[in-house]
């Protein structure tokens, strides 16, 4: 399924003719799992979390572009699909549902991109900048948690 609402960032600061690779991962924000109590309307621990699932990262389809490029217009992650499915085949980005995830976004320069797969972690260094915004913590569900819905 497609992650809703769909993940859009604005870009500045980029060297306008330096190209750029956009990517998004979604890591856990902590080691529980949760539930849903209906009569508080209130996300509880429920446990410890499932175990880890292999890395993936969404890399951004306009990528290969220039620092003007990427700046020029809101970059919207509305194509990133997730999974609960740990078998997954297709590139989606494979979570579990009832746990806490943290969407980040990574602008990588193209000279520090070699080590960068769909199925790897993010690589690290001067060329790679990551940000995260508190906001966009949400869990996961299979089904909606609220009656009224």
């Amino acid at each position: 399924r497609r992650m809703f609402p769909a993940m859009r960032v604005k870009i500045t600061g980029l060297d306008p003719h330096q190209q750029y690779y956009i990517a998004m991962d979604i890591v856990p924000v902590d080691n529980k799992r949760y539930r849903y109590v209906y009569h508080s309307s209130k996300w509880m621990v429920a446990g410890n979390a499932d175990s880890p699932v292999p890395p993936r990262v969404y890399i951004h389809p306009d990528s290969l572009a220039s620092g003007d490029t990427w700046m020029r217009q809101v970059v919207s992650f509305d194509k990133l699909k997730l999974t609960n499915n740990e078998l997954d085949d297709q590139g989606h980005i494979i979570l579990h549902s009832m746990h806490k995830y943290q969407p980040r976004v990574h602008v990588i320069r193209k000279d520090f991109s070699s080590d960068l797969s769909p199925t790897k972690p993010v690589p690290a260094g001067d060329g790679v900048k990551t940000f995260n915004f508190p906001e966009t913590v949400f869990t996961t569900v299979t089904a909606y948690q609220n009656q009224q819905v």
